[in-house]
């Protein structure tokens, strides 16, 4: 850190200059005076503007250290301060250097202080106070937490909108203060420029699970900016960390792809990767592609599961350091499914979107799908979205039991059950995880989702969330990712066509009584004959069955003698070329007697064709259905 000193040499010239100033013709500032006068006296000035402020901090403790890339490419949540433990009655002081990007176009690109309980993030007891945001936006969320209210902060720069000129001016060295000596909580965030400020005078409610334990802990989040940490009058958890260079000891790989796509070239397939670095003294860095020296083993010539080596050979000041070594799977794969966000799962929120589905009035619409993720937070997995058809939102909900908007917050008839008893190990069985999600509108101006996910340690998972508020006439979903990535993977029958006729089976999808349950299909054919594609299984119980009826109008069964066909297509041999790669939305009603099965097919000639049976029956409160295929195979979209 730096101190106050000016040289015993230049204040005894200071004072004799200041002498000399009652002497005749004396005049310290004429244009007359010496020109050694006028220039001792113009450094003495300098001196004292520049020191003017900077105080020495008792207690401050040299501890320098990163967070966030220095290319401002840090996104939110993304990388952390160390902890910084401030107990009651306690005082912390911290000064850092932040970096703001010269080109940043929105507010909240610079740091969010989190005030936790004294556990670590991810602990099963860890819980927020609250976040407060260094820039100052009384309409937007520039403070937030169940335990922070925002009419206590205040700020001398005031942000009307997340996209004001001005967030260039809470850049430069930052001293942050955390005080609680009072009994209540007062924060300071000032660069001598804005300063801004939480002033609380009653004291914190204790969230530690020891009630003994009075400690809360700080940390920080750069998003869009990275921060230069100078001191800290309170020791971190993991210790303070000198300014000399570090020798790397470790490193993690972030972002590595699942599946590389045969003939990528490794610079391309592993472009996006990076690497947290563990160096000396307790200090981390994130680190890219450039500084990594790759390897797969074996190639990637050929098909399957390969090791990726990954060298970094550098201190923390980047110069030659005994190499570290790390090591990720990954697989050489001859063909890509439909996916959802990067599958390095470096999509950060809301970066990613699949298409709206409509779901009409007494609907479930079913999806499948591989869920991938980064694993470094339970949100880090599928979400869905609840909207209209201008996409204003009604609600969403996440995989890990929380959600929000205006049909979720303040919802009295909201149900949610899930939540899992062990957060860890989930969080690890969703990467690869099997997920089924089931969206309703039960017409009445409500909506459910559920989510059945199959973890890559075969363990069952369940979430729902019932009763969200919607316009039932007007209801939509899609789904969204968060450092993680979906695959459309779900496939039927073999992928060269092969399967012959009743070889491959999907799940067994319910149909309540006076309900309509859709899913949607990306059909495959051999293009031999028109009964070459999807067809349809109707049943009671999964082996009782009331009738098959194929994409090409036709069926068989006890109960579909009664249905009427729609009449299949003007062109068979045109249908069927198109049916290749054919988009297929599946609806199926149970009407209480009779059912209903809708097949609208978007075919690979931009074409639309539908295929309908109506009034199969008799069948019994009971309906499932499932697909099977003949020379063809199917994957759930």
């Amino acid at each position: 850190m730096k101190y106050n000193k000016i040289a015993t040499v230049i204040c005894s010239a200071a004072l004799s200059l200041l002498t000399l100033t009652g002497c005749e013709g004396g005049d310290l500032f004429s244009i007359n005076a010496p020109d050694w006068l006028s220039s001792k006296a113009d450094s003495i000035a300098a001196e004292k503007a520049k020191n003017q402020g900077d105080d020495v901090i008792e207690g401050m403790e040299e501890d320098v250290y990163t967070v966030g890339a220095t290319d401002y490419s840090t996104g939110w949540w993304a990388q952390f301060s160390k902890y910084y433990q401030i107990p009651e009655g306690g005082k912390w002081i911290a000064q850092f250097n932040l970096n703001i990007n010269p080109s940043a176009s929105n507010t909240y690109k610079n740091f969010a202080m989190i005030i936790t309980n004294d556990e670590d993030r991810g602990a099963g007891n860890y819980k927020e106070y609250g976040a407060i945001r260094y820039d100052y936006q009384p309409s937007g969320n520039s403070e937030w937490g169940d335990y922070i209210d925002r009419s206590l902060a205040s700020s001398d720069l005031e942000f009307a909108t997340d996209t004001d000129t001005g967030v260039d001016k809470l850049g430069g060295k930052v001293t942050l203060t955390i005080d609680r000596t009072n009994g209540g909580l007062v924060v300071t965030m000032t660069n001598g420029v804005v300063t801004k400020t939480y002033n609380q005078t009653s004291a914190l409610v204790n969230l530690n699970a020891d009630a003994s334990n009075g400690t809360i802990r700080a940390f920080l989040v750069p998003e869009g900016s990275y921060i230069s940490w100078l001191g800290s009058t309170i020791e971190p958890i993991g210790g303070f960390t000198s300014k000399e260079d570090k020798q790397p000891l470790s490193m993690t790989l972030n972002g590595v792809p699942k599946k590389v796509l045969q003939g990528t070239e490794a610079a391309d397939a592993f472009a996006n990767v990076t690497a947290t670095v563990q160096f000396e003294q307790g200090v981390s860095k994130e680190v890219t592609a450039k500084d990594l020296t790759f390897q797969a083993i074996p190639n990637m010539d050929q098909l399957g599961s390969k090791t990726l080596v990954a060298v970094y050979n550098k201190t923390y000041k980047g110069e030659a350091a005994n190499p570290i070594i790390a090591y990720a799977s990954f697989q050489v794969v001859d063909k890509m499914y439909t996916s959802i966000g990067a599958t390095d799962n470096t999509t950060a929120f809301w970066g990613a979107h699949s298409e709206n589905i409509k779901v009409g009035a007494k609907e479930t619409f079913v999806s499948r799908f591989t869920n991938y993720t980064n694993g470094q937070n339970n949100w880090n997995n599928f979400c869905v979205v609840l909207c209209a058809a201008d996409n204003s939102e009604y609600a969403v909900v996440r995989a890990d039991n929380y959600g929000w908007g205006a049909g979720y917050e303040n919802n009295a008839a909201l149900e949610l059950s899930g939540g899992q008893s062990d957060w860890g190990a989930w969080l690890k069985a969703m990467d690869g995880a099997k997920v089924t999600t089931y969206v309703t509108n039960h017409g009445n101006g409500s909506a459910d989702v559920k989510a059945v996910m199959v973890g890559n340690n075969g363990v069952t998972y369940t979430q729902e969330y019932k009763g969200i508020k919607i316009n039932s006439d007007d209801f939509y979903f899609r789904f969204t990712v968060d450092g993680s990535h979906l695959e459309f993977d779900d496939v039927v029958g073999a992928e060269d066509n092969s399967t012959a006729f009743w070889g491959a089976h999907s799940q067994d999808f319910n149909v309540p009584s006076g309900y309509t349950v859709s899913t949607r299909i990306k059909n495959f054919t051999n293009l031999q004959n028109n009964w070459n594609n999807f067809c349809v299984v109707l049943t009671s119980d999964g082996t009782n069955e009331y009738g098959v009826v194929r994409a090409d109008n036709y069926g068989w069964g006890d109960s579909y003698g009664a249905c009427t066909p729609s009449g299949g297509q003007s062109d068979w041999g045109a249908w069927l070329k198109a049916m290749d790669e054919a988009m297929v939305t599946v609806s199926v009603t149970n009407k209480g007697g009779s059912a209903d099965v809708k097949c609208v097919m978007a075919g690979s000639d931009g074409k639309t064709y539908k295929q309908d049976y109506i009034g199969i029956s008799p069948i019994s409160s009971n309906l499932y259905f499932r697909f099977t295929v003949d020379g063809s195979h199917l994957i759930f979209e």
